[in-house]
């Protein structure tokens, strides 16, 4: 099977835009070329990846499925030409790292800072993912260092501690009241919520915490950011979840409310994991050696 880097760009890009054509714009290429491309990709996969429609395409079943590896394709081809570039302008290689943005917010961009100041020669790249999403990277060695909530871990790895975190409710003051004392899970149990999405520590949180009662946790409103979660709630159309310190750095408004959590569901703990094999030994090693050791000196 013969497929180009070009091709996999376009059929993501077309998966992404919903549109053969704007996919075709936004790289460049003639509509009838870019349809070509995609045409001969079904057949040499031997099924159809998008169901056209009168006003763009659509995703198939079997598309979603071979989406995922063709996205891995494009990961381990942005590897290839970021590890190369590294190597030929005399520096030690590339270490990818994949996390939370969470993690990332609160101590991973302080972290990889005193990385890159001790070790200039490294070129590092970060990736923003959910836990589930940054363990498969591992799996699949897309990335080479982890960072995943510990009780979402289903990857055969060392762990290794390397954040704690906890939750705060945050609410509309023109929609909810909640009282000054710490909250408890059945205060919120029939209040809409405003999670993260799935693969997310955030909605495991929310999802154990209903089990406790013997509830389900119905998903009102899913979001891929805190930003986000922050504008519906400031529209009242649930509660929200998020550690303190990404609440204060969006400067909130006095017409939102935080309050604590009662018992424990909305502590967090992550974990770092890193994978050998793809980036140089020993550059992994002194990586992996400065993010541990950084947490053992704050």
């Amino acid at each position: 099977m013969k497929i180009d880097t070009t091709t996999v760009q376009l059929v993501l890009a077309i998966a992404e835009e919903g549109s053969i054509s704007r996919a075709a714009d936004k790289l460049n290429l003639a509509v009838a070329a870019a349809s070509k491309r995609v045409t001969d990709l079904e057949q040499q996969l031997g099924t159809k990846l998008f169901k056209r429609q009168p006003h763009g395409v659509k995703v198939t079943e079997s598309g979603a499925k071979l989406l995922a590896h063709i996205k891995q394709i494009d990961n381990l081809i942005g590897r290839l030409e970021g590890d190369a570039q590294a190597l030929s302008h005399g520096r030690d290689g590339r270490i990818i790292i994949g996390a939370p943005k969470a993690v990332i917010i609160q101590s991973l961009a302080k972290d990889i800072s005193r990385v890159q100041e001790k070790y200039p020669q490294i070129t590092l790249k970060i990736l923003e993912e959910n836990s589930q999403v940054i363990q498969q990277l591992l799996r699949d060695k897309v990335i080479d260092v982890g960072i995943y909530e510990k009780t979402s871990g289903f990857l055969d790895l060392e762990k290794f501690d390397y954040q704690h975190d906890s939750l705060v409710l945050v609410y509309s003051r023109h929609h909810f009241q909640f009282p000054t004392e710490p909250v408890g899970i059945d205060d919120i149990l029939n209040t809409p919520v405003v999670s993260l999405g799935k693969g997310s520590a955030i909605l495991s949180a929310v999802q154990r915490a209903h089990k406790s009662r013997g509830r389900v946790f119905r998903n009102n409103f899913t979001v891929s950011g805190f930003d986000t979660m922050l504008a519906l709630v400031r529209h009242g159309l649930g509660i929200g979840l998020m550690p303190p310190e990404i609440l204060r750095g969006f400067h909130p408004e006095a017409a939102l409310g935080w309050a604590d959590i009662e018992g424990d569901w909305h502590q967090r703990s992550y974990v770092l994991s890193f994978v050998e094999g793809q980036a140089q030994e020993q550059t992994l090693r002194n990586v992996v050696a400065q993010l541990l050791g950084t947490k053992s000196q704050s």
